[in-house]
C-alpha cells in the first residue's frame, strides 16, 4: 500500500543501509514481475503472493511449485493500477483494490467472486477475511467500510478525524485495527463499531498489523513511535528499540505465538524483533532492481516461513527472496 509515497521516502536512507555490513542477504530469489512490482501481499503461511505490476496486472504465484497459478485483469483501464490487496488468513479468498473499485477472488478455482465500486473517496487499504465472507476497506475521506458479503450487512466506522493509511482485520472478521493521519490507532468491533481500545501516537499513524491468535495489536508512525499492545487490556507491552530519527514501516508480520516481528522498510530494511521487549535480532536487506535509480526497494510484505526457519518477502523489485539462518535468540 502507498507504495509510489513509501518509495519517495527512501533515496537518503538507501544510500546509509548500504553500507551496512551486518545486513544479510537473501539465501533464494525467485522473480515475480519482469519491471517491478507495484504491490504485493503474501498469504500468513507463505503459501501464496499476490502481485500486482504494469506488465502483468495481477499475478497469484505458488510459491511451493514457484510457478504461476493465475492472472487476473483487475481492470480494464490500465490507469487504474491495483494498489492494495490481501489473502485471506485461510488462503480461501484474495482481494485486490484500485482507486475506486474492488475485486474478490477465489484461491482455489481461480474465479472472480464479484466487483465492486465505490463512490465516495477512494479506498487507501483493504483486507479480508476467512472464507472471503467479510471485506473492510479505509477510505481517503477517514471512514473505514466493512462489508459482509454474505448478507450485505454494511458498517461504516467514523472514528478517525483525517485519511486512513493502515487497517488490518481479525482471520474470523469480527474486529479490526486502524490507524490514520489523525495520530490514532482504533481497535474496534467490526459487528457494532464499538471502539475497544485507542492508541495514541505523535505523528500520524502509518501502519497496523494484528497478531492471528488475538493476543497483540502493531501501530507504528511517520516518526519513532513503533508500539505492540496488549489487546485484552490494551496496555503497552514494548516499543521497537533503534536509534534512528525517523523510520517508516511497510510491511509487518506476527509469527505464530506472537513472540517476534517481522518489519520490512521502503528502504530495503528487513528485520526481526523480539515481542516482549522490543529488542531488534537480525537485520537483512532485500535486492533493488537491477539498475535501478535509485538502487533501492520497498518491502511490501513478510511472512514467516519454513517453520519459522526463514523469512519470505516481496519487494517493489518484483522479486520473491528468502532469507535463512534467522537469528531468535
Amino acid at each position: 500500500m502507498q507504495s509510489i509515497r513509501l518509495f519517495l521516502t527512501t533515496v537518503i536512507c538507501t544510500l546509509l543501509l548500504a553500507c551496512t555490513p551486518s545486513a544479510k542477504q537473501a539465501s533464494h530469489t525467485v522473480e515475480h514481475a519482469v519491471r517491478g512490482s507495484f504491490a504485493a501481499a503474501i498469504s500468513a503461511d507463505g503459501r501464496y503472493s499476490l502481485i500486482s505490476s504494469v506488465e502483468h496486472g495481477v499475478s497469484l504465484w505458488d510459491n511451493q511449485s514457484h510457478g504461476l497459478k493465475y492472472q487476473w485483469q483487475h481492470s480494464a483501464d490500465p490507469e487504474n493500477l491495483v494498489h492494495s490487496l490481501a489473502i485471506a488468513y485461510d488462503n480461501s479468498f484474495a482481494v485486490t483494490a484500485a482507486n475506486d473499485t474492488f475485486a474478490v477472488w477465489n484461491i482455489q478455482t481461480g474465479k472472480n467472486q464479484g466487483y465492486y465500486q465505490i463512490k465516495t473517496a477512494t479506498i487507501r487499504d483493504i483486507a479480508i477475511s476467512n472464507q472471503g465472507r467479510y471485506v473492510m476497506y479505509g477510505r481517503s475521506d477517514n471512514v473505514i467500510v466493512h462489508l459482509d458479503l454474505v448478507n450485505g450487512r454494511r458498517l461504516e466506522f467514523l472514528g478517525h478525524q483525517e485519511k486512513i493509511n493502515s487497517i488490518a482485520l481479525s482471520p474470523n472478521g469480527h474486529f479490526a485495527l486502524s490507524g490514520g493521519n489523525d495520530y490514532t490507532a482504533y481497535f474496534w468491533d467490526t459487528k457494532t463499531g464499538q471502539v475497544l481500545h485507542r492508541f495514541n501516537h505523535p505523528s500520524r499513524v502509518t501502519k497496523v498489523a494484528l497478531d492471528a491468535s488475538g493476543q497483540y495489536a502493531f501501530t507504528a508512525d511517520s516518526l519513532k513511535k513503533a508500539s505492540v499492545w496488549q489487546l485484552t487490556s490494551g496496555d503497552l507491552v514494548s516499543q521497537l528499540q533503534y536509534i534512528a530519527r525517523q523510520k517508516i514501516f511497510s510491511a509487518v508480520r506476527f509469527n505464530e505465538d506472537a513472540s517476534l516481528i517481522a518489519t520490512g522498510s521502503p528502504n530495503r530494511e528487513l528485520s526481526l524483533w523480539r515481542v516482549n521487549d522490543g529488542q531488534q535480532l537480525d537485520t537483512f536487506l532485500v535486492k533493488p532492481r537491477e539498475g535501478s535509480r535509485p538502487k533501492s526497494a520497498v518491502v511490501f510484505d513478510v511472512a514467516f516461513t519454513d517453520n519459522e526457519r526463514s523469512l519470505t518477502t516481496e519487494s517493489s523489485s518484483g522479486l520473491l527472496e528468502i532469507f535463512t539462518d534467522l537469528d531468535t535468540q
